[in-house]
């Protein structure tokens, strides 16, 4: 038994933005017309910082989507569509924590797309190590405190419902399990 048939008829481009493009595309459904939102994403990548004594920076940030502030490994979308994913993550290290490391010193962690229902966001993870202080580099309407916690920490924070953010949740449990770190 096979999955019922869904066919794309029309996509229409309702708003353009910097990083994202939204469509409200017209599909035929199990023979039904409906129409979906479908949100277009330039793609972004997220970066577990580990510091020498094991420690995970983290960025304490204000998100208006949910009117908090939340605490996040750091992250940001591609400059282009066609930048490589772990030149951004490389990038944002710097830019949102003020640490940085050399590119071999990335290593792929894992791939998450955020909102699989509406939007086609894609975001890479990578592990940095052999972390170097720097400085950091914010947009001007980026208000960034830079933390480190120990990963039992953060995973309790998880379990207890306070850190929500799902490309945090993923990498920081990923990475937990990867490296088999309690």
């Amino acid at each position: 038994m096979g999955q019922p048939p869904v066919k794309r008829l029309n996509r229409n481009l309702k708003y353009k933005g910097n990083i994202l493009t939204i469509y409200e595309d017209t599909v035929l459904a199990n023979g039904h017309e409906a129409h979906w939102d479908f949100i277009h994403h330039i793609g972004a990548a997220a970066v577990v910082p580990v510091t020498k004594d094991g420690k995970i920076l983290m960025v304490r940030q204000y998100r208006n989507a949910i009117d908090r502030f939340t605490l996040e490994v750091p992250a940001g979308a591609l400059d282009d569509p066609m930048e490589p994913k772990i030149d951004c993550a490389q990038r944002e290290l710097e830019e949102e924590t003020g640490y940085k490391t050399r590119k071999e010193n990335l290593e792929y962690l894992a791939s998450v797309n955020t909102t699989v229902a509406f939007c086609d966001e894609a975001i890479d993870i990578f592990v940095a190590r052999d972390l170097e202080e720097s400085q950091q580099n914010l947009d001007e309407d980026e208000c960034i405190e830079v933390e480190a916690w120990s990963v039992k920490d953060l995973e309790e924070k998880i379990f207890r419902g306070e850190i929500t953010d799902a490309k945090t949740i993923a990498a920081i449990l990923a990475y937990a399990r990867k490296y088999d770190v309690k």
